[in-house]
C-alpha cells in the first residue's frame, strides 16, 4: 500500500524525499526484489530484523541482516531495533558496527537528514521475555522525550488503536499498542508514524496505512512483513512508500 503526500518546510523549503518504510523481516530481507529500492531516497527499518531470541544465534542473524542493508542501493538507511533484536539489546552488536555500514540506528534519539527531524526507539510494553521492553506504566518516561518538532516518528510497537489488532493469551481480541505512545503522537503530531511488531493474522490485517480525523496531518504505517502463522510462506509485505 502506498500513500503520498508533502512536506513543506519553514522558509518555503520544500522536502523531495521518497521513504520507503519496512519492519519485522525476521531473517528474510533477502527476499526483497531488487526493484522495491529503484527511486527510494531512504528506507526506514521498524525493528525485528532477526528472530532468535538466542544470543549468538542472534548476532549472527543480525550480522546477516546488516550485511545486507549496507548494500540496498539506497542513500539513507535508518534502523531501530525491535523485541526480536537480542543482540543488540545485549550490545554484542554496537553504534559503531552500524557506523561502518552506512546504516543510521536511532535508540531513543533524534536525527535530521535533509531538513527532516527524526526520532526513533526500539521500545514496546512488555509482553514474554523478549529485548527492549518496558512496563506499560513506564513506557511514557521514554515518549516523553520525543521532541515537539518530530516530522517522523520510528518505533517498533504501534500506538494504542492503531494497526495493533490481535489475540491475546485467553483468544480474545485485543488492541495491544502502547496507550503512552498514542499520548505522545497526540502531543508531537507528527507527519509519519512508522512501526511494526504486530503483525497480520487470520483474519486480523494489521499492516498498511491509516489517517485518522483527530490527526488529520499524521499518516500512520504498519510495516510488518510476514504474517503469523505464515513465516514458512516469508514475505508476504514488501513495505510502504511516502513520498515526502
Amino acid at each position: 500500500m502506498e500513500s503520498g503526500f508533502s512536506l513543506v518546510m519553514q522558509q518555503n523549503k520544500t522536502i523531495h524525499m521518497n521513504i520507503l518504510h519496512i519492519s519485522d523481516t525476521h531473517c528474510m530481507h533477502d527476499q526483497f526484489p531488487e526493484k522495491r529500492f529503484e527511486g527510494i531516497d531512504m528506507v526506514i527499518h521498524s525493528g525485528d530484523c532477526s528472530n532468535s531470541p538466542f544470543l549468538e544465534s542472534s548476532k549472527r542473524e543480525i550480522t546477516e541482516f546488516l550485511e545486507w542493508y549496507e548494500k540496498v542501493p539506497v542513500k539513507y538507511k535508518l534502523f531501530v531495533a525491535g523485541n526480536h533484536d537480542t543482540a543488540i539489546d545485549r550490545k554484542q552488536i554496537e553504534y559503531s558496527d552500524m557506523i561502518l555500514k552506512d546504516i543510521i540506528y536511532l535508540e531513543n534519539e533524534s536525527i535530521e537528514i535533509e531538513g527532516l527531524k527524526i526520532w526513533g526507539s526500539p521500545i514496546t510494553p512488555t509482553f514474554g521475555e523478549w529485548s527492549f521492553m518496558k512496563a506499560r506504566d513506564k513506557t511514557h518516561f521514554v515518549w516523553d522525550t520525543i521532541p515537539d518538532d518530530t516530522d517522523i516518528l520510528v518505533v517498533h510497537g504501534p500506538p494504542k488503536g492503531v494497526r495493533d489488532l490481535t489475540y491475546n493469551r485467553e483468544n480474545k481480541l485485543e488492541m495491544c499498542g502502547d496507550k503512552a505512545l498514542a499520548t505522545a503522537v497526540m502531543r508531537v503530531k507528527p507527519k509519519l508514524v512508522l512501526f511494526g511488531h504486530i503483525h497480520n493474522f487470520k483474519d486480523i490485517e494489521n499492516q498498511g496505512v491509516s489517517t485518522y480525523h483527530r490527526l488529520p496531518k499524521t499518516t500512520f504505517s504498519n510495516a510488518s512483513c510476514v504474517e503469523d502463522g505464515k513465516f514458512a510462506y516469508g514475505l508476504t509485505s514488501f513495505g510502504n512508500i511516502f513520498k515526502l
